[in-house]
């Protein structure tokens, strides 16, 4: 086998499998017969470790993605693969652009981890791609990404919270969860998290305003220009698939993370909001729009330390004290 890991630091929240087990995955997955003749690990994303790998009697290469050890997770993103495989049947809107699931598997037999193998989606990384074309042609990739988002956010759920649950009744009781699984999170790895547990309490005394979303709509959870493709050859960017749709869950579509960076800059995203549809900017909105924002703030800062960038830590909790000074 071509085995290509990613050199990695070993105390990385990333960690490479063995050739060995990748061999015995390829396997299970597709039979015993079956030969793994290479494996190269992918640099993109930075929670899953990721590998192209070719089998022997398979035409095109197929992506493995292999969920981190059990107990490296966070409780607030606790089994994010199996979310993920829970999600599937939800993402017909955009089922042209996402990879199949051809095998998972929640043994922990091989690895001790989850695993998952899924088709391998054509085209170039957008951040690989978009950077070449003239900024002028940006809006139209930013107006596909709205159009995207709200194909998305037009699917019904049945709870709220994740799609593969714990699901809730409320709203409001979902974003609390969330809120108070993150201050824990924050808590077990000495950082203070008392600005996290203020925004739950917050969001406690204000219920009524976030239960004025009754009806669960699909959030993508992480979608933005890292977690898409583009077509290699097009003269202008053309979005050819969506990755990593892990974090999805049933709320608010206001809440999303793609609704968050297209409100960042006032820049060429603004084309999202031609094809997404306009943003409610009424005082209930704009509260619960800080509320999402301290959400978004506390799992940044669970990912910065995780990836040992202390400044960047520092920086949520100022952040966070400007979201607390409008919310009170």
């Amino acid at each position: 086998m071509d085995f290509r890991p990613i050199p990695r630091d070993p105390h990385a929240f990333q960690q490479p499998v063995t050739a060995e087990d990748i061999q015995a995955i390829g396997q299970r997955a597709f039979g015993d017969a079956a030969r793994v003749t290479s494996a190269v690990e992918l640099g993109g994303g930075m929670y899953n470790t990721t590998y192209r790998i070719t089998v022997d009697h398979l035409e095109t290469p197929v992506i493995l993605r292999i969920a981190p050890v059990p107990g490296q997770q966070f409780s607030s993103e606790r089994e994010l693969m199996r979310n993920e495989y829970v999600t599937v049947p939800y993402l017909s809107p955009i089922a042209d652009l996402v990879p199949r699931v051809l095998f998972a598997d929640w043994s922990q037999e091989i690895t001790g981890r989850d695993w998952i193998v899924q088709s391998h989606l054509t085209g170039v990384p957008a951040p690989e791609r978009l950077g070449a074309y003239p900024r002028d042609l940006w809006p139209g990739f930013f107006a596909q990404l709205g159009e995207i988002t709200a194909r998305v956010h037009a699917v019904r759920g049945r709870h709220f919270g994740p799609v593969a649950g714990p699901g809730h009744p409320t709203w409001s009781a979902a974003v609390i969860a969330s809120l108070h699984a993150i201050a824990d999170d924050l808590g077990h790895l000495g950082l203070d998290a008392a600005d996290v547990r203020k925004v739950a309490d917050l969001a406690g005394e204000h219920h009524r305003v976030l239960d004025e979303i009754t009806e669960p709509r699909l959030l993508a959870g992480d979608l933005w220009t890292v977690n898409t493709m583009l077509d290699s050859k097009a003269p202008e960017p053309v979005i050819t698939g969506v990755l990593d749709l892990d974090r999805t869950l049933f709320g608010d579509p206001a809440a999303d993370w793609t609704i968050r960076m297209a409100s960042t800059k006032n820049d060429e995203r603004t084309a999202f909001w031609d094809t997404y549809g306009p943003r409610d900017t009424s005082p209930a909105a704009t509260w619960r729009s800080l509320v999402y924002e301290a959400r978004h703030l506390g799992a940044i800062r669970l990912e910065r330390h995780r990836l040992h960038k202390d400044e960047g830590v520092r920086d949520t909790y100022t952040s966070m004290a400007g979201v607390l000074s409008q919310l009170t």
